[in-house]
C-alpha cells in the first residue's frame, strides 16, 4: 500500500518466446494434401479427400488457415480425438485374432499428421546423417 491507502499495482509487460516450431507453410500443406490420394479408401474420408482436392485454392486455403489456427492454439478439436476402428482381416475370417484395425480419422487431422510426418522425417534424416558422419569420421 502507498501513503494514500491504495495498493500499488504496476503492469508488467510479459515477453513471450517465438514458437519453436513454425506453423505449416504453403509447400508443406500442398504436399500433405497431395498425399491424401495414397490413403486407403474409406467411404467418408475418401469422399472428403476428393472434395478437398477438387475444391481448388479457395478450399485448400481455408483448410490451411484452419489447421494453422489449431497449430497456434496448441489444442486439437474434440472431433479429431475420435476415430472409428475398422477390422481388416489378414487371413481366416473365422479366427478372431487374424485381423488388424485401421483407424478412420478426420481428413483435416490426416493433413496435419502428414505435415508432422514430413517434418519429423526431414529432421530424422538430418539427425541420422549427422550421427553416421560422426561415426564414420571418428574411425
Amino acid at each position: 500500500m502507498n501513503a494514500h491507502g491504495v495498493n500499488d499495482v504496476r503492469q508488467t509487460e510479459i515477453q513471450t518466446a517465438q514458437p519453436l516450431v513454425p506453423e505449416a507453410n504453403a509447400v508443406e500443406f500442398e504436399m500433405a494434401t497431395k498425399k491424401l490420394k495414397s490413403r486407403i479408401p474409406s467411404d467418408i474420408n475418401q469422399n472428403q479427400a476428393e472434395l478437398i482436392q477438387a475444391g481448388g485454392r479457395a478450399i485448400i486455403s481455408e483448410i490451411h488457415t484452419h489447421i494453422n489456427s489449431i497449430w497456434n492454439k496448441e489444442e486439437l478439436p474434440e472431433e479429431w480425438k475420435e476415430s472409428i476402428t475398422v477390422p481388416i482381416y489378414k487371413g481366416d475370417k473365422t479366427y478372431r485374432n487374424d485381423f488388424r484395425g485401421i483407424l478412420l480419422l478426420s481428413t483435416t487431422y490426416i493433413i496435419l499428421s502428414n505435415i508432422l510426418l514430413l517434418r519429423l522425417t526431414l529432421y530424422a534424416g538430418e539427425f541420422i546423417g549427422d550421427l553416421l558422419c560422426g561415426f564414420r569420421c571418428n574411425r
